[in-house]
C-alpha cells in the first residue's frame, strides 16, 4: 500500500487566518502577492510555512494476480471520459502491468439505468467467475446491496459509497472537499476579475462536497471573491455527467456573468466546460478526478486547463485488486485523503508554478488539521 507520510505542522486555523486577513498588496493591482499570480482579488496573507517533505512508499513484496478474473463496472461515460472512469481504468491497467492480471471484463452503465439493470450486469459477472468486481460510482450502491449478499464469496469494491452489512464489499471513498479546497485557492490566485465558477454534473451530496471545498478554498484565499455555483442536472438525472453540450451552456452562463476561472466536476461533461472557457479570451478551467491536462480526449483544450483536482481512483482500484491478490485488504485506507495521497492537485503545464508553494502551504494546514474543510454546503 502506497501512502504519503507527511509531518503534521502546527499552523493557525483558517478561521484565525480569515479573522486576521489583511491586504498583502499595494492599492494597485500589482502588489507583492498579486504580482506572481496576476489575481485581481484582495488576497489574504498566505500561510508562511510550506508543505512538509513527504515520501511515497510502495510495498516491495511481489504479488501475483495472474489467476484473478477482474470485473470493472464503470459509471456512465465509461472508459474514455477523461475523468472519473478513466481514473478507474488506469488503476485496472496498472494491475495488468504490475500484477499480471490477464482476464478482465469491463462494462458501462447507461444514462439513468435502473438499479435492476445494474444488478443484472453485476450478477452476470459474478456468475461468470469474476472476482474481484469493482463498481465505479455511488449509483451502484442499491444494486450492490442486493448482489453482494447473493455472492458472499465474491469480493466487491465500490467507489464513492459504502454498502451496509456487506462484509464482502470494500468502500473506496475520498475527501473530495480537501482537493477541491486547494483548486479553490488556485482559482482565486489566478482570477483577474476575482470572480470564479463551479460547474457540477448532478446536484447530489457527492458533488456538493466538491463545491463545498472549492468555495471554502477560494474564500480562504480571497474573502471577497464572487463565486458562481451551478449544476448541469438535478438529483435523479445522472445525464449531467455525460452532457458536454449542457456543460458548455452552464459554463458559458458563468463566464458571461463575469467568472474567468471555472472548476468542472462533471465527468464527461467537463469537455463542454473546457470548450466554453477556451472560446472566451482570458478564461481558464480547472479539471477534476484525472490530470485532465494530460488526457488525449480533451487535448484541444489543454492550453486553458491550469490544474485539476486529482482524485486517485486509480490508486484505490489498483490497491484493492492488489489486496485481493495478496489476500490482505487490511492496508486499504478507511478514506483516501490528502494525507495518504488520495486527493491532490495537478501541476501539469506549469501554469501554477508561481503559486505552488502557497498551495502547498494550504495543503499542509489541511493535513495537520489546522484547516477543517467543510464537506457539506451551508444549510444542507
Amino acid at each position: 500500500m502506497r501512502g504519503v507520510a507527511v509531518a503534521a505542522i502546527a499552523l493557525t486555523s483558517v478561521m484565525s487566518m480569515a479573522a486576521c486577513a489583511k491586504d498583502s498588496t499595494s492599492s494597485s493591482a500589482g502588489g507583492s502577492s498579486n504580482a506572481s499570480s496576476g489575481s485581481g482579488c484582495k488576497l489574504n496573507t498566505p500561510p508562511t510555512a510550506a508543505a512538509a517533505g513527504s515520501s511515497t512508499t510502495t510495498s516491495s513484496t511481489k504479488v501475483d494476480g495472474s489467476a484473478l478474473k477482474v470485473g470493472l463496472a464503470y459509471d456512465i461515460g465509461g472508459r474514455g471520459d477523461a475523468s472519473f472512469n478513466d481514473a478507474a481504468a488506469a488503476g485496472l491497467d496498472e494491475a495488468k502491468a504490475q500484477l499480471g492480471v490477464k482476464d478482465v471484463k469491463e462494462t458501462t452503465a447507461s444514462p439513468n439505468e435502473s438499479d435492476a439493470a445494474k444488478a443484472d450486469r453485476l450478477r452476470q459477472m459474478a456468475q461468470q467467475g469474476y472476482n474481484p468486481i469493482v463498481t465505479v460510482g455511488f449509483a451502484y450502491g442499491p444494486a450492490l446491496q442486493t448482489v453482494a449478499k447473493e455472492f458472499p464469496n465474491t469480493k466487491f469494491a465500490i467507489v464513492d459509497s459504502t454498502v451496509e452489512n456487506s462484509p464482502n464489499v470494500t468502500p473506496l471513498t475520498f475527501t473530495e472537499e480537501q482537493g477541491s479546497f486547494l483548486v479553490g485557492v488556485i482559482a482565486a490566485y489566478k482570477s483577474k476579475s476575482c470572480h470564479v465558477g463551479f460547474v457540477g454534473g448532478v446536484n447530489v451530496p457527492l458533488i456538493q462536497k466538491f463545491q463545498a471545498g472549492f468555495d471554502a478554498g477560494a474564500k480562504a484565499a480571497a474573502p471577497d471573491i464572487k463565486i458562481e455555483d451551478k449544476y448541469i442536472t438535478p438529483a435523479g438525472d445522472n445525464t449531467g455527467f455525460q452532457a458536454p453540450d449542457k456543460g458548455r451552456l452552464v459554463a458559458q452562463g458563468e463566464l458571461s456573468a463575469g467568472a474567468d476561472v471555472v472548476y468542472a466536476a462533471a465527468g464527461n461533461s467537463n469537455k463542454g466546460v473546457f470548450d466554453a472557457a477556451k472560446s472566451k479570451s482570458g478564461s481558464y478551467a480547472i479539471g477534476c478526478d484525472s490530470d485532465q491536462y494530460k488526457q488525449p480526449t480533451v487535448a484541444d483544450d489543454k492550453d486553458i486547463i491550469i490544474s485539476s483536482m486529482m482524485k486517485r481512483v486509480d490508486t484505490a482500484v489498483y490497491d484493492f485488486v492488489r489486496g485481493v491478490a495478496a489476500n490482505d485488504l487490511t492496508s486499504i485506507p478507511k478514506v483516501f485523503d490528502l494525507a495518504v495521497g488520495g486527493v491532490d492537485y495537478a501541476t501539469s503545464g506549469g501554469k501554477i508554478d508561481d503559486i505552488k508553494s502557497t498551495v502547498d502551504a494550504y495543503k499542509a494546514q489541511i493535513i495537520s488539521g489546522a484547516i477543517k474543510v467543510p464537506s457539506t454546503l451551508s444549510g444542507s
